[in-house]
């Protein structure tokens, strides 16, 4: 039978205080709770599974920007929808912010509508170049997965190449030697969560489809009963998958990220064509899930 969600005002676990919106499901025993943030866009503050939060809170480097400081400590926020990453100087004068304009925007609460499966908003996004984007977002839960539909309008006067990217950020305490990352895109299909040199590393692929979306999978985790995290998305927007991890001072944090564009300068982007312009009144989409494998139906390496 079917699991039902249920969607309220966080007014319990204790993981967070304020608005922040709560979906609540399960699936096979498992009782799975997202909290989102109305006041950054409707992130993702935390995703807590039989009463453990996978979100890495406090334990995060920081760049020195308050709103992505504060989205950071959740299990996902997004970067863009006019810029990924570092900051970059724009043409015209002036930066585009870390990670973007979106994070840090709050939601008006006259666009925000829930029911028992899913939680719907729109809120405009004021550009770092003058222009301005409407984002209308859609969560729902369905036997403990989770989707996330987005759709960027064009609702300002002149054209800007959107850029998007998912954080999808785990606590570096739930690892261990066996806790592993796994998917088409990977050399050999399967890698170590611990990858490359020093404190902190990423890794980035081009996204192996499969009938329009690709997956990857992290885990198992022995904290959560040995169970792994699979993640969906959407290629035709989202064509490559970068991996970050830091352990750096404080820092403990794992992140898949699903991706718009290759790690490389805006201007390189831009002479190699892949700075697509959306014009006025043009929309592009895009779309995430994930969920988890019980540990005797996770793959393993």
């Amino acid at each position: 039978m079917p699991a039902k969600a249920a969607i309220r005002k966080s007014d319990a676990l204790g993981f967070l205080k304020g608005d922040d919106m709560r979906i609540d499901g399960s699936h096979d025993g498992k009782i799975v709770t997202l909290l989102l943030d109305p006041a950054s866009a409707l992130d993702v503050a935390a995703l807590v599974i039989d009463g453990i939060d996978l979100s890495p809170g406090d334990a995060i480097p920081s760049d020195g920007d308050p709103r992505i400081d504060h989205a950071l400590k959740g299990f996902l926020f997004t970067c863009g929808p006019d810029h990924i990453r570092h900051p970059e100087p724009i043409v015209a004068g002036g930066h585009y912010p870390l990670h973007g304009s979106l994070s840090g925007t709050r939601v008006p609460a006259e666009t925000l509508t829930a029911n028992e499966h899913a939680c719907d908003a729109s809120l405009d996004i004021r550009l770092a170049d003058g222009g301005v984007a409407r984002l209308t977002r859609r969560w729902s839960m369905v036997e403990g997965a989770v989707h996330l539909e987005d759709r960027i309008e064009n609702v300002g006067d002149t054209p800007f190449p959107p850029m998007w990217m998912y954080h999808l950020n785990i606590a570096g305490r739930f690892f261990d030697d066996s806790t592993r990352i796994q998917g088409e895109m990977l050399p050999n299909g399967s890698n170590g969560w611990r990858f490359g040199e020093g404190e902190s590393a990423h890794m980035l692929f081009p996204a192996v489809t499969q009938d329009g979306w690709a997956s990857v999978e992290i885990g198992p985790f022995p904290a959560l009963q040995h169970r792994t995290l699979r993640v969906r998305f959407r290629t035709d927007s989202l064509p490559f998958l970068q991996i970050w991890r830091c352990q750096r001072g404080k820092a403990d944090v794992v992140s898949i990220e699903p991706a718009s564009h290759r790690i490389a300068r805006r201007s390189a982007l831009s002479e190699s064509g892949e700075l697509s312009l959306l014009s006025p009144g043009e929309a592009i989409v895009y779309e995430l899930m994930f969920g988890f494998l019980d540990g005797a139906s996770a793959p393993r390496a």
